[in-house]
């Protein structure tokens, strides 16, 4: 990964400068040649990348981070058949269309043989991992419940192609250090934890009281002391964020030397609770600042994986196309049964709700091939990133030290 000088980290958080109004074409290639080249990059010529603004700066930046990525991952892009396995929440969110305070929304909550059995069905397809996701609980039938999932499906999906099961990834939130290693020896082995912003007063603006930045954080660290491949990310053109704001988000994700990244845009939800008078930046703008988050990504963090998430074909029709050649290379095929696919809607507008599990299969087939990439076979593509992180001095590499 890129190194930063340690001189731009101040306890948990980096020193990233206001932007200006225009970053100058200095800044922007002296910045771009740094993160190309890995050496020493101050928070500024993070900045200064993502503050990209003409066109011929950002086919650079989207250049530059699609080589970066056939470098070190090379073409394929990584299958995750995604389970939305259960939409009861325990947190409040405002932004979110599942939050606890939406009384509107038809719970459910899929069966154990109805989760193994759509397991079964992404093995079927040629899918190597799968990702596990529902609304956050901490009650012990939920931990327990899955824990009995976890083991039931990496049984029955042993084979001579996937001698261990299907690879999972949970994204379940928030939970106690014992009930991660739970999880952990009941097979999953990724886990997709969101900040959804790095800074603590946006933080604060879009959770309750009740939900802190600094437990939410303290959750990637016990992920990683739990041995997870661990995975965050950050919405991109909240009410009131700033280009600063999502250069601190990056340089972030680098000092916690995260395997996964997973961000989109923000999309209203009609029946979140935030605020009528926070103004939502423009599609152009939100679509605009996600490309380039994940092509900067992609410099800073060379051989994780990174998402070209649903949320971006909202926005835009090729939305997911143009993330996979900025620099993305996962996607994550809706396997939700149809029948409760409508109720696990975090955002207004999101594709794919009536589509077959075999015609979202097809799509993405045909996206990514529209993109000149192929799609990942091999076993559960894992981040490089992982492999090299956990190596430390021994493999020649030394993963970074995340802030404590």
């Amino acid at each position: 990964m890129t190194e930063f000088c340690a001189c731009a980290i101040v306890g948990h958080l980096w020193i990233v400068p206001e932007a200006n109004s225009v970053s100058t074409r200095a800044d922007f290639s002296s910045g771009l040649q740094k993160l190309r080249s890995g050496c020493a990059a101050q928070p500024a010529d993070v900045l200064a990348v993502l503050s990209a603004g003409s066109p011929d700066e950002q086919e650079a930046l989207r250049q530059a981070a699609e080589d970066t990525l056939l470098h070190h991952c090379g073409a394929d892009v990584q299958l995750r058949g995604l389970i939305e396995f259960s939409n009861v929440c325990a947190c409040d969110c405002l932004y979110c269309g599942i939050r606890k305070g939406n009384r509107q929304l038809p719970r459910y909550t899929l069966t154990h043989e109805d989760i193994v059995g759509t397991a079964l069905w992404c093995v079927k397809q040629g899918y190597g991992s799968i990702v596990l996701q529902a609304g956050e609980r901490r009650d012990r039938r939920f931990i327990d419940g899955l824990v009995d999932v976890l083991r039931a499906i990496k049984s029955a999906t042993r084979s001579e192609r996937l001698p261990d099961g299907l690879g999972i990834t949970l994204s379940v939130g928030e939970q106690s250090r014992a009930d991660y290693a739970r999880l952990r020896e009941a097979g999953a082995h990724r886990y997709l934890l969101r900040m959804e912003t790095f800074s603590p007063a946006l933080f604060a603006r879009l959770h309750p009281p009740s939900q802190t930045f600094a437990a939410r954080l303290e959750c990637l660290h016990a992920l990683r002391d739990t041995g997870f491949m661990v995975g965050t990310g950050v919405m991109i053109g909240i009410p009131g964020q700033t280009l600063a704001d999502l250069a601190h988000d990056l340089c972030m994700f680098a000092a916690l030397d995260v395997d996964m990244i997973g961000m989109g845009p923000y999309i209203p939800h009609t029946r979140s609770a935030m605020p009528d008078d926070w103004p939502v930046p423009p599609v152009a703008t939100r679509l605009d600042w996600t490309l380039r988050m994940i092509a900067v990504a992609r410099l800073l963090l060379r051989d994780a994986n990174i998402a070209a998430t649903t949320a971006l074909q909202t926005l835009d029709p090729q939305g997911r196309e143009r993330a996979l050649r900025c620099g993305a290379n996962v996607m994550m095929p809706q396997t939700t049964p149809p029948g409760v696919r409508r109720h696990y809607q975090l955002y207004d507008g999101k594709p794919c709700l009536d589509d077959q599990p075999e015609a979202c299969a097809a799509c993405l087939a045909q996206r990514i091939a529209g993109a000149g990439r192929r799609i990942g076979r091999e076993g559960w593509g894992d981040a490089p990133h992982f492999a090299r992180r956990t190596a430390g001095p021994a493999g020649g590499t030394a993963a970074a030290t995340p802030p404590s």
